[in-house]
């Protein structure tokens, strides 16, 4: 019986952790996550976040914008412009 691949010296890819990336937030950021209308990564929330400079209400308020934006977009796609939220 031939065992090929089985083991190697190359270094696997880098596995992220989104949990330890939540749990990484600051707890504003995680309390808009937990409500948010769309399934947001850490990582895309963190980078909105930190365009802002510490400013939570700023960041809050973009990240806001940007699912309103992204759902104004997706809704008449997914299920048609007569949808009640395709004019959000």
């Amino acid at each position: 019986m031939m065992r090929r691949n089985l083991a190697t010296t190359l270094r696997g890819k880098p596995r992220p952790d989104p949990m330890r990336d939540y749990d990484a937030l600051p707890p504003p950021l995680r309390q808009w996550l937990a409500t948010a209308r769309l399934p947001w990564s850490p990582r895309s929330a963190r980078r909105i976040w930190s365009k802002h400079g510490g400013d939570a209400t700023a960041a809050l308020a973009s990240l806001d914008r940007a699912e309103r934006a992204t759902l104004a977009r997706d809704i008449p796609k997914t299920w048609g412009k007569s949808h009640p939220a395709a004019h959000i």
